[in-house]
């Protein structure tokens, strides 16, 4: 069967599903993408780079390194390192704030998608209930239980159900996923600043 077929069969159901996966994968293929382009540098080899000048006694070098790489950990650092000499509590509230900016921008979306993992087999189950619904009608109609008489309530009640887990499944599996990643980069983000400030405090000895 067709896409367009297996629409028409499932009924209004299958096209809140169809929009469902339409924005399920668009929110996945956005997400990837931008969590690749975040994580192309790693912790460890920034923070050599950023060790190097702060040891020099260059915090100007040093902030400009952390500018250059675009991952959210070198952010964090970044606004620590525009405070240097401030008091360590300063510095250390406005790498706090900064990584819950970086963590907005992670979390962006992501939530949609758990949201459509959850909800999308019940509206496939809806689907099938009202397939349901239309055979025993039509049995009703026709006076008849015969297979030529239920064949149309019962495919799109199949149909329904099998789309409901074909949008689901992959869903559920991403914002696990997105929700692991989240988390590794918030542990790279705490380390960096940890990392930074313990670099910070040695230069200024």
């Amino acid at each position: 069967m067709s896409l367009i077929l297996l629409i028409k069969t499932g009924g209004v159901t299958m096209v809140v599903l169809a929009a469902c996966s339409v924005l399920s994968v668009a929110i996945i293929a956005e997400r990837m993408f931008y969590f690749w382009r975040q994580s192309r540098v790693k912790r460890p080899e920034f923070m050599e780079q950023l060790a190097g000048p702060l040891k020099r006694g260059n915090v100007g070098q040093a902030q400009e390194t952390a500018e250059k790489v675009n991952t959210p950990f070198s952010r964090v650092a970044c606004a620590g390192l525009k405070l240097f000499g401030d008091d360590e509590a300063l510095i250390s509230s406005a790498m706090d704030r900064q990584t819950t900016i970086e963590t907005n921008k992670l979390e962006k979306h992501t939530a949609i998608t758990g949201t459509i993992g959850s909800v999308a087999v019940y509206i496939g189950l809806f689907g099938t209930v009202l397939g349901i619904i239309r055979a025993f009608r039509d049995i009703s109609m026709n006076g008849s239980g015969e297979l030529n008489v239920v064949v149309n309530g019962i495919a799109e009640a199949l149909i329904c159900t099998a789309a409901g887990l074909v949008v689901a499944v992959p869903a559920v599996v991403f914002y696990n996923y997105f929700t692991k990643r989240i988390n590794d980069f918030i542990a790279d983000m705490e380390l960096c600043a940890s990392e930074t400030i313990d670099l910070m405090k040695g230069r200024r000895k």
